[in-house]
């Protein structure tokens, strides 16, 4: 019994020795020593949208051009209606003529053999910093030119005709832009768009997610004047945004604190937010239909291991220096696989529609979702395909 107790204990300390030193750097901040994890605010467990798909229609979705692109993040047709066009991990822009994949653009002035498509869609991680990797894409439907944000450089514009794009802005109030990731723009030029975050780029997006900090901005780009305005500030990773169908207002996604907000541009309450609806989860991009109504990519449901994390932030604080890989960690806080959820939303914020694949056996994930002619094209920053939904 005694020799059994020494192993034991020996197992033991070898262990509390393992996970205090974390020899092999498992750790998900383990680049990041002196992080710190943030508070979320979030409504009381019960009051999180409870709304199911029953019958997973996402499941009901064809999956195109498998392996033809690799992590279309944003998706997009031209003012002709042609396309569609997306950006993918190595940082080019793809347009599909209805035949077959050309490139369109390209956001980096550097591109090199770095640059060159790879097996996996992480791969391209390392050297996203050169390559580009463009998000958020919106075509101005008076000129024919493509608006792009881009997560390392800023945003940029090219003509109709495609190629290397011109950078528009690359930092605001002194502060450069670490990961641009969406934008809209208005009628009078005006380009809304955020930066999740001006710490933590997108290659270290899983570590922004983790940590919750509060360093995104809402901004707005003044085409006339090149200036570039912050709009609002410590946000928690801010991601889309669309412009309502008058543009009085457009709405943006907050991922952390998993809900829409609205922000005034017109009336009484211009220059001013609010809550505009709460999430089931984790959103991503918005995109507005031709009715008014907006389409939320949510990448997957809200856990209550994953809601316990955000508002102790201590608990999480705890797990992340224990040496869990980053993967583990992020699929024990949703639920142990990647399940997508795309929602539809009211002018007003109501709740409209849900659909669902709960298990991840076809739209895995979802990080936009564009109506066009009665189907939903659905694109994921993880995947290497685009979902096409057909709407009933």
């Amino acid at each position: 019994m005694a020799t059994a107790g020494a192993i034991v204990a020996g197992l033991f300390l070898l262990a509390a020795l393992y996970c205090g030193t974390d020899p092999f750097n498992h750790r998900p901040m383990a680049k990041f020593p002196g992080f710190e994890v943030y508070p979320v605010e979030l409504p009381p467990w019960s009051e999180l949208p409870a709304a199911r798909d029953a019958e997973n229609r996402l499941q009901k979705a064809e999956l195109r051009f498998v392996n033809q692109v690799q992590g279309p993040e944003s998706i997009t047709f031209d003012p002709l209606g042609r396309g569609p066009y997306t950006g993918v991990a190595d940082g080019r822009i793809l347009f599909w003529n209805g035949e077959s994949w050309s490139d369109f653009a390209y956001t980096s002035q550097n591109r090199s053999g770095l640059c060159d498509p790879k097996p996996s869609l992480f791969s391209y991680l390392e050297n996203e910093h050169i390559c580009g990797r463009p998000l958020g894409l919106r075509f101005n439907k008076k000129t024919g030119d493509l608006y792009i944000a881009d997560a390392y450089f800023g945003l940029l514009k090219v003509g109709p005709e495609g190629g290397v794009a011109t950078p528009l802005t690359t930092e605001a109030e002194g502060v450069p832009f670490k990961f641009t990731n969406d934008l809209d723009i208005d009628e009078d030029g005006s380009i809304y768009f955020t930066d999740s975050s001006f710490n933590f780029q997108r290659r270290h997006f899983i570590q922004l997610v983790f940590t919750a900090e509060p360093s995104g901005r809402l901004l707005k780009y003044n085409s006339v004047t090149k200036e570039t305005t912050v709009l609002l500030r410590d946000l928690q990773f801010p991601n889309g945004v669309s412009l309502s169908k008058d543009r009085s207002f457009f709405v943006f996604s907050e991922g952390n604190r998993g809900r829409l907000s609205r922000y005034w541009l017109k009336g009484d309450k211009a220059g001013t937010s609010e809550v505009f609806a709460q999430l089931p989860g984790f959103p991503d991009n918005v995109r507005t239909n031709e009715k008014g109504e907006f389409w939320v990519a949510i990448h997957c449901r809200a856990t209550r291991l994953a809601y316990l994390l955000s508002v102790y932030p201590r608990l999480s604080e705890f797990l992340l220096k224990l040496p869990i890989p980053a993967k583990m960690q992020f699929l024990l806080r949703i639920g142990g696989r990647l399940h997508a959820i795309i929602a539809k939303y009211s002018p007003e914020g109501k709740l409209l529609e849900l659909l669902e694949d709960q298990q991840g056996k076809v739209v895995r994930a979802a990080s936009e979702v564009e109506e066009k002619d009665g189907k939903l094209w659905i694109g994921s920053v993880l995947m290497p395909f685009i979902a096409v939904f057909t709407l009933q």
